[in-house]
């Protein structure tokens, strides 16, 4: 990762990531019930695709994208701006969102295949090994958080929640590999990443008008900085951090951050909600990250073949 001066950046960019995405939970916990949740994913993106242009501008680039850049920009748009995130939310209304996050603790198991399928990208035996290590340590945790969901008797339903978490994952994973894509490493990340916003957040305000009519604004100051974390730290600052990653390490290594982001999330809510440390969560967390370290420090499962070198 050239551009941010070498693996040592990258490693911290990767850490920062994690620290925001698990703060994020939280957040999202917060809003659900505020409004539909349809118009909260539509603000987060509305808030999000300005903060990018915002972002690109403030950096000198262009926001114009070559026609033939449309042809990724749509469906990476569509997928993990939209798609992702209406399930993400649609699950947090069924379960707890410490099984969602710890679901999406997974990532690296389809991107991985994903990669080898469309990418042809190598899987070393570090990797396997290290995800081997890590699922260990995520069923321990999804255990738990389900067991908390079943005891949480909020009215949701545990099944149709996981399957919602399950069909988001996959969002995700989708879009993790458009952007390992050889097409993609040749267009600039950022005006790439305004357009996809500002598709996903089209697509989420046509559905929300669909499922739920005109938005109901909340008055609520809380609600509206939660968006703004949401749409700022937990998109614009994250997701070019995230997908320059995947650039440059893989889709399948890059989504070790998810792996982590359960442990920072349950580490917030240690201090926030008063999370109380299980032996499971304590094994789970244990194990996830010996099989990150083990992942990220063995042989690389690396990138495409055909993918150029940075």
């Amino acid at each position: 990762m050239n551009g941010m001066g070498g693996q040592g950046r990258a490693l911290a960019a990767f850490v920062l990531v994690a620290v925001i995405w698990g703060s994020t939970w939280l957040v999202i916990k917060d809003q659900i019930g505020t409004t539909s949740h349809y118009w909260t994913v539509t603000w987060r993106f509305v808030c999000g695709a300005l903060g990018m242009v915002a972002l690109v501008l403030a950096r000198g680039e262009r926001l114009w994208l070559p026609p033939r850049a449309w042809a990724l920009v749509v469906p990476l748009g569509l997928v993990q701006f939209c798609f992702n995130f209406q399930f993400v939310y649609a699950a947090e209304g069924q379960i707890t969102s410490g099984l969602v996050a710890v679901i999406y603790a997974l990532l690296m198991v389809p991107n991985a295949v994903l990669g080898r399928i469309f990418l042809g990208t190598p899987v070393s035996r570090g990797f396997i090994i290290g995800s081997l290590v890590a699922i260990a340590g995520i069923t321990l945790l999804m255990g738990q958080e389900y067991r908390l969901s079943v005891a949480a008797g909020h009215g949701g339903s545990v099944p149709l929640g996981v399957a919602f978490a399950l069909c988001g994952l996959m969002g995700a994973s989708t879009s993790n590999i458009l952007q390992a894509t050889p097409r993609a490493r040749e267009l600039p990340l950022l005006p790439v990443l305004a357009a996809a916003m500002a598709v996903g957040a089209t697509a989420d305000a046509l559905i929300a008008l669909a499922m739920v009519g005109p938005p109901d604004l909340p008055a609520s100051v809380r609600f509206w900085g939660g968006v703004a974390w949401l749409g700022l730290a937990g998109s614009v600052v994250t997701f070019p951090l995230y997908f320059a990653l995947i650039r440059e390490w893989g889709a399948g290594r890059a989504a070790y951050n998810g792996v982590l982001v359960p442990v920072v999330a349950m580490a917030l809510s240690t201090l926030f909600e008063d999370f109380r440390w299980s032996a499971p969560a304590a094994w789970g967390s244990a194990l996830a990250l010996a099989g990150l370290l083990i992942a990220l420090t063995g042989n690389q499962p690396g990138k495409s073949a055909a993918s150029p070198s940075r």
